[in-house]
């Protein structure tokens, strides 16, 4: 199983980035997806949520209107358009997969990808 985020880098305030994380080694379409950050000192929050078909997204209030999650059920992938970000949006972004099956609830996480919102 992997989880490999790419996209993030060094960006300033005002300025746009595009995560995308690839999927691989489980049924991605059985899994909800979600990109999380943890900046330094803080504990890792929850950023924004797609079910499994993408028809159902979720947004911390801290991004709500600004970023945007979708995902791509032909290609294993999941993304994080990030618009108008601001300093505190510096933080290490991960993805997660997660699903309840039969056997209980699994999860997945990435290594992450480093977003940094400087002048």
């Amino acid at each position: 199983v992997q989880l490999v985020e790419s996209g993030g880098g060094l960006v300033q305030p005002g300025g746009s980035l595009r995560l995308s994380c690839a999927a691989s080694g489980f049924t991605f379409t059985r899994y909800n997806m979600s990109w999380y950050r943890q900046a330094p000192g803080k504990e890792r929050e929850l950023v924004a949520h797609i079910s499994r078909g993408g028809l159902s997204t979720a947004y911390a209030d801290s991004v709500k209107g600004r970023f945007t999650i979708s995902r791509d059920n032909n290609n294993d992938a999941v993304y994080l358009l990030m618009n108008t970000l601001k300093p505190s949006d510096t933080a290490l972004y991960y993805c997660k997969a997660n699903a309840i099956l039969s056997w209980g609830t699994v999860e997945y996480w990435g290594q992450g990808t480093q977003v940094t919102v400087s002048a």
